[in-house]
């Protein structure tokens, strides 16, 4: 929905030169803003800037919170302590908000999703595979049939390998990780 600067202040129940504040922190209009001319905010754009606004100030504040804890000396800390359970707490928080700032930015993906999206890959790749050896036939008829059978037998290696890619996800993940500790 295409509102004015009133009418969204109306939405965040914000004064108007809120909106005008929040234009100079990177809030975007869709058109307008130069001088005569009306700003026109796009409310679900509006929305997102605001929720992604209020997550960054969030985390700065677990992050200075962090920061104030490791200043007071993490050796201090006796586990059992209130203070411990506290810098505790705000590590997990700080690490949980990173996490899911990152999975929304698309750099982190859950191996689940991930183990998905490859079978869905290699289904598609061994659909294509299994229909070589038709089109090379019907497209180089002379072709003799040995040929189409060594053909037909390394495709199906490869649609076997590709069938298996899903469960072998956690093996490589394993590998992966034993690759980039050494």
């Amino acid at each position: 929905m295409k509102v004015n600067k009133k009418k969204l202040a109306e939405i965040f129940n914000v004064d108007p030169r809120t909106i005008e504040r929040w234009q100079s922190q990177g809030l975007s209009c869709v058109s307008g803003g130069s001088k005569g001319v009306e700003s026109v905010f796009d409310t679900a754009m509006a929305i997102q800037w605001y929720a992604q606004r209020e997550a960054d100030i969030e985390n700065e504040k677990l992050r200075k919170e962090t920061e104030d804890l490791r200043a007071a000396a993490e050796s201090d800390l006796q586990p059992g302590t209130i203070d411990y359970e506290r810098y505790r707490l705000t590590k997990a928080q700080a690490d949980a908000q990173e996490l899911k700032n990152a999975r929304e930015e698309g750099l982190v993906l859950e191996t689940e999703l991930f183990t998905f999206i490859l079978q869905r890959v290699a289904q598609e790749i061994s659909g294509i595979l299994v229909r070589v050896p038709l089109t090379l036939q019907r497209k180089y008829p002379d072709i003799s049939p040995s040929h189409l059978d060594v053909v037909k037998t390394e495709i199906a290696k490869a649609s076997n390998v590709a069938a298996k890619a899903g469960e072998n996800v956690g093996g490589w993940i394993d590998d992966f990780r034993r690759t980039e500790g050494s």
